[in-house]
């Protein structure tokens, strides 16, 4: 198990912004996972999505990393965002447009 928790230690570390998600950006194989890529690509910033799909372990390795139930789940610099709604709510309010520009993530149509 703990070869999963340093994987996922390790791409959320390594990538500015990740995404565990169902399926892939360019394939998303879940409702909640499509709206997320679809909001990170709306926003403009780079990112990488990890499929849950393609390990069991790893699919129940992110609930247990970051005490959160559902998939998908985002990261931004190391730190746990939240999930679909969480994501939709603060890009609905700009929060999350801020929140990567406080991080040093560059968003398209900035102001």
């Amino acid at each position: 198990m703990s070869g999963i928790n340093d994987f996922i230690d390790n791409e959320v570390k390594n990538n500015d912004v990740v995404v565990f998600m169902k399926g892939t950006p360019q394939f998303p194989q879940c409702g909640f996972s499509g709206q997320v890529v679809q909001i990170l690509d709306y926003v403009g910033v780079d990112y990488k999505g990890v499929n849950v799909l393609a390990d069991a372990d790893l699919r129940q390795g992110i609930k247990d990393y970051s005490n959160w139930p559902t998939i998908p789940q985002l990261y931004v610099k190391g730190e746990f965002v939240g999930g679909c709604d969480i994501v939709r709510e603060m890009f609905q309010s700009g929060e999350l447009q801020s929140h990567l520009q406080a991080q040093g993530i560059a968003v398209k149509g900035a102001a």
